[in-house]
């Protein structure tokens, strides 16, 4: 399974929209893909942050991130990652075997997968 896992996007926080464009688009040379807000209902749902928040995502064909502007850090963040796994199913029940507790969130008529990792980092499963 490991030589077929591949990381979608990166989350971070960043407490102002310039800097995150300084660093992403202009250090990094990223371009920025899309500007959203991120609806306080699925804010809670995924995060257990009952607020809305400004999202930039910055990419190409190799690299997505996904920054959340938000002025301050909280005991939960919108820190996370995302990885493409070729089982879904197998990794649920590994997940579940090893004591951790995947969930699913409904968007859009869609379930988007999550698990916390030992270390309490939230995984989006694709």
């Amino acid at each position: 399974m490991t030589n077929e896992l591949s990381i979608q996007h990166v989350a971070v926080e960043y407490d102002e929209k310039l800097k995150a464009d300084l660093f992403f688009g202009t250090i990094l040379g990223l371009p920025r893909i899309k500007t959203m807000m991120l609806p306080k209902e699925l804010s809670h749902a995924i995060f257990g942050i009952a607020a809305s928040v400004a999202i930039e995502i910055y990419g190409n064909d190799r690299a997505r991130f996904e920054v959340f502007i938000c002025k301050t850090r909280r005991g939960f963040t919108y820190d996370h990652i995302c990885v493409e796994v070729p089982d879904k199913d197998e990794f649920i029940t590994q997940c579940e075997k090893h004591g951790l507790k995947p969930f699913v969130v409904e968007k859009d008529g869609k379930q988007l997968w999550f698990v916390r990792d030992f270390a309490g980092y939230l995984f989006e499963i694709k």
